[in-house]
């Protein structure tokens, strides 16, 4: 299919992302939905098992889990087994805490499941400060214990100019075990906001991070770093926002988000539990249709790089306190130090368009 289709939407999201609990047992500084706690009124099992079923009959290939920590959930397991019955694929992102062999013996059980470990750096002494004391050499208990259950897995770092340096180590790490290295882009949402400037990479990290990537196609990243295709040669992916149009996410009280990274008031779309359900939601919300319609304006649209960054990322615009339609605040070709008063306040953004460009999606649809 070509970008274009892509960008209209499709009948039903290639890919979905499932956040089914915001309860989780560690405070990770850079978390996107600041998990912690578990919501009171999160979806119920039935209601979680019928909303499988729904995504069912509109042939979702397969749906990301997280959270919070999914495994914290008590009917985990009840809930990922009615997903495989229903023949969706499942990949789901954990801290590896609660990973014991009975775990590791039921992945290794089923197919058509997938999961990944979460670290931030190649130590302990580099990924603990991230995830919490104690954190680092649990997952690798985790890594060993499914290593020896003959599990496949993946290993995902946000990437964060504390741990770029160790990136070689992390991709040696990975292969140690036979495993995929996943890297993933920081942003300013959540817990995020508050360390963005901090653990946000440099603009030269940034490029040496392009170059490394291109070098090393066997890593993963699901379109984290589609800006950095302004470089020249377009990063493996689709390279473009799939916001509300190929993908979407789903939060553990069944309100639904135009992406995991826009969990705020002006992306939500809907609730799962309202009439029509999700179906009507995805395919019917006016914040979905607008994002259909929609492309990044403003200086990108002249830029000669336009057609293989699109403007990159919504996400951190917004939450940087910035346009839509302005460059990506990790816009390759400048790294302009330009104010900002959004949620991550004091943070400061590069590219080509003024941060007074305050417009949002939001406000745009309230005048549609």
């Amino acid at each position: 299919m070509s970008y274009e289709v892509f960008r209209q939407g499709l009948q039903s999201p290639i890919c979905l992302t499932w956040e089914i609990t915001y309860g989780c047992n560690l405070r990770c500084v850079h978390c996107l939905s600041s998990s912690g706690k578990r919501r009171r009124d999160e979806l119920s099992t039935d209601e979680a098992k019928r909303l499988l079923d729904e995504w069912a009959a509109m042939k979702v290939f397969y749906i990301n889990v997280g959270g919070g920590e999914p495994m914290s959930r008590p009917d985990f397991f009840t809930l990922m087994e009615h997903a495989l019955d229903n023949k969706i694929g499942v990949k789901f992102s954990t801290n590896g805490t609660l990973i014991d062999d009975a775990a590791a013996r039921w992945v290794a059980s089923r197919d058509y499941l997938d999961l990944q470990i979460s670290i931030d750096g190649a130590t302990a002494e580099t990924s603990d400060p991230v995830r919490g004391d104690g954190s680092y050499d649990r997952a690798r208990a985790a890594m060993d214990r499914l290593a020896a259950h003959g599990v496949r897995f993946k290993i995902n770092a946000t990437v964060t100019r504390a741990n770029f340096p160790e990136i070689d180590d992390l991709y040696a790490l990975a292969c140690s075990y036979a495993a995929e290295l996943r890297l993933t882009r920081l942003r300013p949402t959540g817990r995020g906001a508050a360390v963005w400037n901090e653990l946000r990479p440099t603009h030269a990290q940034n490029r040496h991070l392009y170059h490394w990537l291109l070098a090393h196609r066997d890593v993963l990243t699901g379109d984290s770093f589609f800006h950095l295709s302004a470089y020249g040669q377009p990063m493996d992916g689709l390279n473009m926002c799939g916001a509300g149009r190929i993908v979407c996410c789903v939060d553990p009280v069944g309100d639904v988000y135009a992406c995991p990274f826009t969990l705020a008031p002006e992306f939500r779309a809907g609730n799962v539990r309202e009439v029509g359900g999700f179906t009507t939601v995805w395919r019917e919300a006016p914040l979905f249709a607008h994002l259909r319609e929609w492309q990044v304006g403003g200086n990108c649209q002249s830029c000669n790089a336009y057609e293989s960054c699109h403007g990159g990322c919504m996400a951190v615009k917004h939450f940087v306190g910035w346009s839509p339609d302005a460059p990506d605040p990790d816009c390759v070709f400048e790294n302009v130090e330009t104010p900002c008063d959004g949620p991550a306040a004091g943070n400061r953004g590069g590219g080509r368009a003024s941060a007074c460009l305050t417009t949002c999606i939001a406000e745009k649809i309230s005048r549609a």
